[in-house]
């Protein structure tokens, strides 16, 4: 059995956009260019993206094992997942998020989610809202999980396919909401064992 990651919820940064890109056009059929996470990361103003990198140590094979390099070992490091946050006013838009294929089924896309969502409450948002296509059951039960009502449809959202897409939002206003994202976030936490520096810090620069 391999080895269990450890796992770090962190900013995402440019020499991350290749693996976040790989993921991205695995997941959906209108992926982001690396342009557009360039400037989501050094140009926007709005603009809270997360990854989750997942390391492991591993043993040394061939050669390096032989002479002893670093005590037989490696630590291999790979983006899992990544997520987008944009603050505008009151609100705060989560605009992407995904797993890689082979790491889903583990939790860790609701882990993105209760990340972006505790940052929206550093950012003392009112509301957190989102898109989601009316066939992705599954993604609509992780929002409903997590509180998020919906509130309208809108129509041909997405452009491959003219599919609607479900408008998605929860107020964080109140103390009860607060509250609940908390507990959630620490049950998650938790569960995980997570390292947390997109929480927990303010963005770099």
């Amino acid at each position: 059995m391999s080895p269990k990651p450890d796992l770090t919820l962190r900013y995402m940064t440019l020499a991350d956009v290749p693996q976040v890109t790989a993921i991205d056009r695995l997941s959906f059929d209108l992926p982001w260019s690396e342009r557009s996470y360039a400037y989501e990361i050094n140009e926007s103003e709005h603009s809270f993206m997360v990854v989750l990198e997942a390391s492991r140590e591993l043993p040394i094979a061939g050669w390096r094992r032989l002479l002893g390099l670093n005590g037989g070992t490696r630590i291999e490091r790979r983006i899992v997942g990544y997520g987008g946050l944009w603050n505008i006013g009151p609100e705060a838009h989560i605009s992407t998020i995904a797993v890689h294929p082979q790491a889903r089924g583990r939790g860790w896309g609701e882990v993105l989610l209760l990340a972006m969502m505790r940052r929206a409450l550093a950012l003392r948002a009112v509301e957190v809202v989102l898109e989601v296509r009316v066939s992705n059951e599954r993604a609509q039960n992780l929002y409903r999980k997590h509180h998020f009502r919906t509130v309208g449809v809108k129509q041909g959202y997405y452009r491959n396919n003219d599919e609607d897409a479900y408008d998605m939002r929860l107020n964080i206003e109140n103390a009860a909401a607060r509250q609940q994202i908390e507990a959630s976030y620490q049950a998650l936490y938790e569960q995980h064992g997570f390292h947390d520096s997109y929480t927990r810090h303010k963005p770099p620069g």
